[in-house]
């Protein structure tokens, strides 16, 4: 793990050490609005990506809530590897003893590396970039990119939602939708977009494929 003085607290961990020292690992820490919301970001990945027999790695993956929603769902994935900067959501994760799961504490911008020893074929994001800056979701994503063998899918909330879309708090903003397109399509002609499953288009997810 970083010192504090590599990870200051006005840098994207910020909001989730203070949740967590709020809620601990209740379901409060993931800062999603709620449970609900939370698992139809899931519902949406698995229904972009094939996932059974694959090795997936969740990158920010919290609590492992979506490890435990894809075993729900009986999807027989290979390997679930779950990755988050925070301890006492890894080690909530590790007690709740899901199979074929299992969990590391890294923060992956200060150590992004950590993604492609596992050499996963799906790397999963949800959440994740929804405190970031602009730079440190670019970073993440290219580290995440090539680490993946097959796929990237990754959700964030869409710059071009309509106008009656939820405002966001201060430690959630909106990314440039646009931007993360023409990045996708710079790195692969294979991408599928999808802005249809929250009223107003407040969420989007984007699928890369490095094979057609």
């Amino acid at each position: 793990m970083p010192t504090e003085s590599q990870n200051p607290p006005e840098t994207y961990l910020a909001p989730y050490r203070q949740w967590a020292s709020r809620y601990g690992t209740d379901f409060g820490v993931t800062l999603w609005a709620s449970p609900r919301s939370q698992q139809r970001r899931f519902e949406v990945i698995a229904e972009m990506c094939f996932l059974t027999g694959k090795r997936i790695l969740d990158a920010g993956c919290s609590r492992g809530d979506l490890a435990d929603f894809l075993l729900h769902r009986g999807v027989m994935f290979d390997q679930y590897i779950g990755i988050d900067a925070l301890p006492p959501v890894i080690d909530h994760a590790k007690s709740r003893a899901l199979p074929r799961c299992r969990f590391h504490v890294a923060d992956l911008l200060n150590h992004p590396g950590v993604m492609a020893k596992h050499r996963p074929q799906i790397v999963a994001i949800s959440g994740t970039l929804n405190t970031m800056t602009d730079d440190q979701v670019f970073r993440l994503l290219d580290a995440a990119w090539n680490a993946a063998t097959e796929v990237l899918v990754f959700n964030f909330l869409s710059d071009r939602c309509g106008p009656g879309a939820p405002p966001q708090d201060d430690y959630a903003r909106r990314i440039d939708t646009l931007a993360l397109l023409q990045w996708s399509f710079d790195r692969t002609w294979c991408v599928v977009f999808r802005q249809d499953y929250f009223e107003e288009g407040h969420d989007a997810t984007i699928l890369m494929r490095k094979r057609g």
